[in-house]
């Protein structure tokens, strides 16, 4: 096991120590209460079966068959949602065929950040997570179910389901993913139009279908965003079948690892506490995660739910973790916008199973852990196949059917997982480094402050932006506004760093997990709400990102000393004047941004 890995997992298991033993201690007693519906009065029975088939109410009656709780963010809204729209149908057959049953116990929100990016509705995307996390308890709370089967895929929802899952830790979960859609125009051309369009020689028209190109029909989009990141993440901490979180809807192996799923969590409820989610979900299978994300390029955003996530366990990770594994964790993966594959093209030249393989080879990633299989990684090293339309596991392959996409951990594309913490005058943020170019990562240039995006765009199309900058945009945290991403700002920055100059963008809020290849300095804590060092700088300063040595100062030495500025937002509107308590109680970008752990 790699020396590094192992200190990182030792110093979370220490600093967890009480938190994690307070939090089994819980699941533990709810586990051995045995399951709920035994103790149930017979109104509360009759109420919870009423809409059952009378062949599943004398299962549920009876008490000798598992009930499996649906908990699903269908909607069809969200194309990768819309592949749910028949599950609960489907998962009732499957758990009749194998001697159980399945109700939906609850739906949870599910917004599409795509559509809401640079929208009012945007201000609402982080505060999502922790509302499914509760819509997900809510929906647990009937106590009628042995194991969960939970469906969601994109940037918030996963995160959030497996947030409210934990809390009833004592019943085995099982995660079902959707797939992603058939790959549509490539990345590259993609992100062309963008850019064609942000300097003005197409029109909308030929934008938007460029853009319908792209997200042309039901699944996951195709890019390695924080939803394909979080597919990663449940086959890394051994929640989603192995080989399963890639493979297109509508097919037929789509639909024999939907059965399997089924026939894997009705198997858990009578295996014991170590198949439960809280056993499974300890410290080492979040390491696991970690390096998974480190190892792919994964969204930046999972700086932040990977911590919720964590403390919804009872464990404690925090940003230096992440950064001391970045530095030894190499980048195996090239996916848009690391590269032009996309997660398709990943699939089909090795996928999870061939990242998982390198990994344990050469010490990258527990092996010890339990998982919905059992015990062990290897486990998930293997692929699912189809033989006489009956599903079997093969083992996966030794080597990268494609070297520029997957790479083995001996050969990689970086010595490290791209992932860097910035420390100095200005507070402590995050970077993505994965897809910035060597040249780029090392930045010195004044600031131009603005306090919207689209301040930004206007001064580009206003040609004020052709010059050497770092872009600031306080402002933007978690208490001012809810962190909205700031995914607009991505084309006309790219359209700046090609056309060669020195573009940097430091901000309190997000950047999509699609960005990367601007260096930009995120998440940074204090934020400008709370007079953090961010709201004192000003247009004209002196600013250096130093990614290479960790480092993020203004260089203007009358900074310091200058008051903080203000600002209040509109926060009538879409919703918005509902979370106005929540704003004021939400933790930092470093401990998770959440207002309920």
């Amino acid at each position: 096991m790699n020396k590094r890995i192992e200190q990182v997992t030792n110093r979370i298991i220490q600093r967890s120590d009480q938190t994690r033993l307070n939090y089994l201690a819980d699941m533990k007693a709810s586990y051995e209460s045995g399951v709920s519906r035994k103790h149930m009065n017979c109104g509360n029975l009759a109420h919870a079966f009423a809409g059952c088939s009378p062949q599943d109410k004398d299962k549920l009656t009876e008490n000798n068959v598992p009930n499996l709780g649906i908990i699903t963010a269908y909607n069809d809204m969200l194309s990768a949602h819309k592949t749910y729209e028949n599950y609960p149908e489907i998962i009732r057959t499957f758990a009749d065929k194998h001697n159980a049953v399945a109700q939906v116990a609850g739906g949870v929100p599910a917004m599409c950040d795509g559509v809401t990016q640079g929208q009012p509705g945007m201000e609402l995307s982080l505060f999502s997570r922790d509302v499914i996390a509760l819509s997900t308890a809510i929906s647990l709370s009937h106590n009628m179910f042995d194991a969960g089967l939970f469906m969601g895929i994109c940037d918030k929802i996963v995160p959030g389901l497996l947030m409210g899952a934990l809390k009833f830790g004592h019943l085995p979960a099982v995660f079902i993913p959707g797939g992603p859609m058939p790959s549509g125009i490539t990345n590259e051309e993609k992100a062309h139009i963008r850019q064609e369009f942000a300097e003005g020689k197409i029109g909308r028209a030929e934008l938007l279908k460029g853009e319908s190109n792209s997200y042309h029909s039901p699944g996951t989009c195709t890019f390695y965003g924080t939803a394909n990141s979080n597919q990663m993440l449940m086959e890394m901490m051994g929640l989603q079948l192995p080989s399963s979180s890639f493979v297109n809807p509508g097919t037929e192996l789509r639909s024999l690892l939907n059965e399997e799923a089924v026939k894997i969590a009705i198997k858990n409820t009578q295996l014991g506490f170590d198949y439960s989610l809280g056993s499974i979900l300890n410290e080492k299978a979040i390491v696991n995660g970690i390096v998974g994300l480190l190892a792919t390029g994964g969204s930046t955003n999972h700086t932040i739910h990977l911590i919720a996530i964590a403390k919804s366990a009872g464990i404690i990770i925090n940003w230096e973790d992440m950064s001391d594994l970045s530095d030894v964790v190499p980048l195996l993966t090239r996916m848009y916008p690391n590269g032009a594959a996309d997660v398709n093209h990943f699939h089909a030249a090795g996928g999870m199973g061939f990242v998982i393989k390198t990994l344990l080879d050469n010490g990258l990633i527990h092996e010890d852990v339990q998982t919905i299989l059992g015990a062990g990684m290897k486990l998930f090293t293997q692929e699912a196949k189809i033989k006489d339309h009956q599903l079997i596991w093969e083992a996966g392959s030794n080597a990268t059917l494609n070297s520029s996409i997957i790479r083995s951990a001996n050969d990689p594309f970086s010595a490290n997982g791209g992932i860097k913490i910035l420390t100095g005058n200005l507070g402590r943020s995050v970077i993505k480094t994965a897809a910035v170019a060597d040249e780029n990562l090392i930045i010195e240039a004044k600031a131009i402050v603005f306090n919207e995006q689209l301040d930004l765009i206007t001064a580009f199309k206003n040609g004020e932006l052709e010059k050497d900058f770092i872009a600031v945009l306080p402002f933007q945290g978690p208490k001012q506004n809810g962190m909205p991403e700031l995914h607009q700002l991505t084309p006309t920055l790219s359209i700046l760093q090609k056309r060669g100059f020195n573009v940097a963008l430091v901000t309190d809020g997000r950047m999509s997990g699609a960005s990367g290849k601007v260096p930009a300095a995120i998440h940074l804590t204090p934020e400008a709400s709370d007079g953090g060092p961010i709201a004192k700088i000003i247009s004209g300063d002196f600013l250096k990102l130093d990614a290479i040595n960790g480092t993020l100062q203004c260089l203007t030495p009358a900074f310091e000393s200058r008051t903080a500025s203000t600002k209040t937002d509109k926060t009538q509107g879409f919703g918005r004047e509902l979370f106005t308590n929540l704003r004021t109680s939400i933790s930092s970008s470093e401990e998770g941004a959440s207002f309920i752990l």
